[in-house]
């Protein structure tokens, strides 16, 4: 079938979503969520497909990989998704003018929501979950890496639609092919947003060629600034945790910036981090504090490259700074506008470190690796924007709507 038949099906089942209920959808997600953990086995059998193409020691492998405990993970997110209020029909604002009209703000879908994303296959089951909660039809354009894990996704959701007479055409998998991605970024009339989900490469690509609004989910270049009122054992587990949880993702620390007053306990602080072997990257006056203390195989110098790096792996940088101002000027002079944090208890600090530092996530005293739509309380997310219209942050169900005026008369006419 030609990528234009595609979408008319695509758009066509959009229109179709505007008449079915909350609690139909409800149902929808619940039994998918069942259907997912059933058919646990063939997806992950379809994913080491996907791995066996893949070096092990690429960033994307880590991502690209399905288990048993990840699908488990996805379920529950599902059934978090289906438990949430819709988004949709919400009143913003209602007001009656002098003349008697009734007038109404009331969020509505968007209607078919182009989702383009790299090895990521959790991202098939996240994006339909929200798209459909929020009464919008979803076209996927998954990248070859990750086609016969996307494949098996599909056609669970596509049984699930149907056993519910729903029109399977509400989801659609394009081809992994370079010419669909670009037929599909010239879609003006069938697709209504656009979201880019992988690299910079990938965004950049999707924000110049698009024709389409496209909402930007852009790469996490995330830092930690100790300051020099910062806790130790704090700073030293959070550094930890931001590093190693899951080094390949995007809120993953990628720079630690330390007031020049604690350097004398940065070996302390970065200790823990060789048992996951982590690769550090440190600037001339932090180096030879950690080298006292770390492996000389995953210790060097800080070049320029060092700072504004994603690392997507267990490497970080870390960088000296004589004053709380020249760490908030570090920050936003690298930062990626993702997630940022503060380990200090001067509670002054902290409050102006939130006010100067341009992110969609501010922390003081906690890990990075808490931006995520099921961590927020918002179910699941479609991804975490980095820029600052219509929406920021990660975002979920209301952010995948937007609204329209409903006006309400009584045989009203405008004076000429």
């Amino acid at each position: 079938m030609k990528i234009k038949e595609q979408l008319q099906n695509t758009l066509e089942a959009a229109g179709k979503l505007s008449l079915v209920e909350d609690e139909q959808i409800r149902k929808v997600l619940l039994e998918l969520a069942a259907q997912a953990r059933a058919g646990a086995d063939k997806v992950i059998e379809s994913n080491k497909k996907d791995l066996e193409r893949m070096d092990p020691k690429d960033p994307k492998y880590d991502r690209l990989k399905l288990t048993h405990e990840r699908i488990e993970g996805i379920a529950s997110d599902i059934e978090n998704v289906a438990g949430l209020t819709s988004p949709v029909g919400k009143v913003l604002k209602e007001t009656e003018r002098p003349n008697g009209l009734k007038i109404k703000k009331v969020t509505v879908p968007f209607g078919v929501i182009g989702i383009i994303y790299e090895a990521r296959p959790n991202v098939t089951f996240d994006v339909f979950a929200l798209c459909l909660k929020s009464g919008n039809a979803c076209v996927l354009k998954g990248g070859s890496d990750a086609i016969d894990s996307n494949t098996a996704i599909v056609a669970i959701i596509k049984n699930v639609l149907r056993k519910f007479d729903m029109d399977e055409n509400t989801v659609t998998l394009l081809p992994a092919d370079r010419e669909e991605t670009n037929e599909m970024l010239r879609a003006r009339g069938y697709i209504d947003l656009i979201i880019p989900r992988g690299s910079q490469g990938l965004i950049n690509f999707v924000r110049d060629n698009a024709s389409i609004p496209v909402i930007e989910t852009g790469a996490g270049i995330c830092h930690t600034y100790f300051d020099e009122y910062g806790d130790a054992e704090k700073g030293r587990e959070i550094i930890y945790n931001a590093k190693t949880r899951r080094p390949s993702v995007c809120n993953a620390l990628d720079c630690l910036v330390i007031h020049k007053s604690r350097l004398g306990e940065l070996a302390k602080f970065v200790e823990k981090l060789k048992e996951d072997q982590v690769v550090i990257y440190a600037d001339e006056r932090s180096f030879p504090e950690i080298s006292m203390a770390y492996p000389g195989n995953l210790l060097f110098p800080a070049t320029e490259e060092s700072f504004g790096t994603e690392f997507l792996s267990l490497k970080m940088s870390v960088k000296t700074i004589d004053s709380f101002d020249e760490a908030i000027k570090h920050i936003n002079t690298y930062s990626s506008k993702h997630s940022e944090a503060i380990i200090s208890e001067d509670k002054g600090r902290i409050e102006t470190f939130r006010k100067m530092i341009d992110a969609s996530s501010v922390y003081s005293n906690a890990s990075t690796a808490y931006t995520d739509g099921a961590q927020f309380g918002l179910g699941a997310e479609i991804g975490i924007s980095t820029q600052k219209l219509h929406a920021r942050g990660p975002m979920a169900l209301e952010e995948l709507t937007s609204y329209k005026w409903i006006i309400e008369g009584n045989g009203q006419v405008r004076p000429k």
